[in-house]
């Protein structure tokens, strides 16, 4: 057998072994780190390659495998001129300005479906002796890089397939946080409204009879952060307000409770705010206790707003509380009370103008002979008209109580 020939079966021998080799690591299911030290092997070993770089593009362009180079390329950002780059090309025909990529005199670029996916530098043309080489070597690239984006894009459906597992757990958690049933009698009535800005979100209603009916507590809340974390949060937050409620003498002692647990289960990373109200159908006095919240706002049938503001800081930042005041409305018979969380006043507009509270209230003064209903109805109307085609941004809450405690 000729030299020649001799020569170029024993390089395509190389080159056989070269595909077996990654192959079965691929098939092998080996990580990628495994499949890139393989790759180097295999191009330093079988094809006697003494220098060469391959950049991948992932999140940005990063630099996977070098040998035999004098700079180190790790954090070197891609030349914008190779972008264009489609077949195997010499460096100098290309033109690189003040380029690092000088020490190479070949590109070879990697392409799925006409998806750039890597660029392989190499050394000289001494280096590989044909077009057939660096064919070669784009086809040996093709096939690891293929297999790692596949891997690549099934570790990523797999997330995804866990995320929305975990998605529908926290929402299914969050309905439970929510009242099944709200009164809707002559004494008293309650709606509310609830739509998360994502799947899951981190706002909190609720009402809560006590004392036999003598008396009822109505709260609203909006957890810092949103998704999983800010819903079991809330979920443990609801828990405690529901047992504490019930066990403790007075708003103030129920609000430091809450503080104090918040403070021990978060460690300082997220915070709440709260507002809640205690009325009593007997002494028809209406406590009421803001932790930072949005004002709630009360009509008590003279069709002005007053909003309520007394309390003292967000729940979860302070322990214990710097200060706290409690509000005190006596002698209230006829009202009502409108909760909500700030994704409705900051609802904004096409020219990022947000809705706020000034709106809010000269809404709610127009619309206070409609039934709750309705209200909510036409809020939400004007909410969407306001902001047009602009998106929510945050979750959308709010609660009416009207109360209907006259003598007869």
């Amino acid at each position: 057998m000729p030299v020649e020939t001799r020569k170029k079966f024993y390089k395509k021998e190389l080159e056989l072994n070269a595909l077996l080799e990654i192959t079965q690591a691929i098939n092998n299911n080996l990580p990628e780190n495994d499949l890139y030290k393989i790759y180097e092997f295999t191009l330093r070993a079988n094809l006697q390659i003494g220098k060469m770089a391959l950049f991948v593009q992932e999140e940005g362009w990063e630099c996977k495998v070098e040998f035999g180079t004098k700079q180190k390329y790790d954090g070197i950002p891609m030349a914008s001129e190779l972008m264009k780059v489609k077949e195997i090309s010499r460096l100098r025909d290309i033109k690189l300005s003040d380029s690092p990529f000088s020490e190479f005199e070949i590109v070879i670029p990697v392409l799925h479906k006409e998806r750039l996916l890597a660029f392989v530098f190499v050394h000289e043309a001494s280096e590989v002796d044909d077009s057939a080489d660096t064919t070669f070597i784009q086809a040996l690239s093709n096939i690891m890089l293929v297999a790692i984006e596949n891997k690549r894009l099934a570790r990523r459906q797999l997330e995804q397939q866990a995320y929305l597992r975990d998605m529908e757990i926290a929402s299914n958690v969050q309905n439970y946080l929510f009242p099944k049933d709200l009164p809707d009698t002559d004494l008293v009535e309650v709606k509310a409204f609830y739509q998360p800005c994502q799947t899951v979100g981190g706002d909190y209603y609720d009402y809560i009879p006590l004392e036999d009916g003598n008396q009822f507590l109505v709260c609203i809340a909006d957890v810092s952060g949103k998704g999983v974390p800010a819903a079991l949060l809330m979920s443990n937050f609801q828990a405690a307000v529901r047992t504490l409620s019930r066990n403790t003498p007075s708003p103030e002692d129920g609000i430091k409770e809450l503080n104090y647990q918040l403070v021990q289960n978060a460690n300082g990373e997220n915070f709440i705010t709260f507002f809640m109200a205690v009325y009593d159908f007997r002494t028809k006095q209406l406590r009421y206790v803001n932790a930072g919240h949005n004002p709630p706002i009360l009509l008590n049938g003279n069709n002005k707003v007053q909003r309520l503001e007394e309390g003292t800081t967000v729940l979860g930042a302070f322990e214990p509380l710097p200060f706290f005041n409690m509000g005190v409305i006596d002698d209230i018979e006829q009202f009502s009370l409108f909760l909500f969380t700030d994704g409705v006043t900051e609802t904004f507009n096409e020219n990022e103008e947000e809705f706020g509270s000034e709106r809010l209230e000269l809404f709610l003064e127009s619309h206070v002979d409609e039934t709750l209903s309705a209200t909510h109805h036409n809020l939400l109307t004007v909410l969407n008209q306001f902001r047009a085609a602009n998106e929510f941004t945050d979750d959308l809450t709010f609660l009416s109580c009207r109360v209907n405690n006259v003598s007869s």
